[in-house]
């Protein structure tokens, strides 16, 4: 397994690419409203990077065959959800918009899970757990660590806040590549065995059920879903590993 280790000069074209990412999902926030269709927010981002930033190219876009610029997953969708006209956002639904470009030859990755209006107590703590289980994986990422102790921090994390940890799905190596060594596991037990070292970027993202793990891939190919439909999150971080220990990325200051 070769891990990419990128120089400062290559973490800030990692890091400008990232800031791009986190402009966008900021920017989406007012179309995450009733009323609202998957594919609206689809059209939001394609209009606002052709006239922001013309240059950055949407990395999912016909990545291995993927029709769209945003991956948005609704209520049971986990991940991979492809932006339909006929799927209509309604007051209590959440919705995950997972964006990243490739801007000057390097990726930035980043998604956010969004309230619809006013949602259920239980979908609030599917929403807190998923977003602490990042925050407290992130303080893992300094040289010497172990990359196991990300997944068991994020796992230990979900199962505080009585949420599924799903572990079929994780995070990557990012930098000149969208995906690369090493898979970023949400499990302990499921990624490889190796120390962080300063200089590796990573795009962590935990996601967890709030009642089941049990995930099926719908017929699209694309789509992620809970097995019995319940509601899934999803957030996720491009963070660099330096001297000093982790650096968010894909943050707006």
């Amino acid at each position: 397994m070769t891990v990419e280790i990128l120089s400062k000069e290559e973490i800030e074209k990692v890091r400008t690419a990232n800031r791009i990412v986190a402009e966008a999902l900021e920017y989406l926030k007012e179309f995450v409203k009733p009323g609202a269709t998957a594919w609206d927010l689809e059209m939001a981002v394609r209009e606002w990077l052709k006239k922001n930033y013309p240059n950055a190219r949407a990395a999912f876009y016909g990545y291995r065959g993927f029709p769209a610029y945003l991956c948005v997953s609704v209520n049971e969708e986990v991940v991979h959800g492809i932006p339909r006209k006929e799927r209509v956002l309604k007051e209590g639904d959440i919705v995950s918009i997972d964006f990243g470009v490739e801007y000057y030859g390097y990726y930035g990755d980043s998604a956010r899970t969004y309230k619809v209006g006013e949602v259920d107590k239980n979908v609030e703590r599917l929403l807190e757990g998923t977003e602490k289980a990042l925050e407290e994986a992130i303080k893992q990422l300094y040289p010497g660590n172990q990359l196991e102790n990300v997944a068991k921090t994020i796992y230990k994390t979900l199962k505080r806040y009585r949420l599924y940890p799903i572990c079929k799905y994780g995070g990557h190596g990012i930098g000149r590549k969208l995906h690369m060594e090493p898979f970023v596991a949400n499990c302990p037990g499921v990624g490889p065995k190796m120390k962080l070292k300063e200089g590796m970027v990573l795009a962590v993202e935990p996601m967890a059920g709030l009642k089941t793990a049990k995930t099926l891939e719908l017929s699209d190919g694309w789509t992620v879903i809970t097995w019995n439909r319940t509601p899934a999150a999803h957030f996720e971080h491009t963070v660099a590993i330096t001297e000093n220990g982790p650096e968010v990325l894909s943050k707006l200051d």
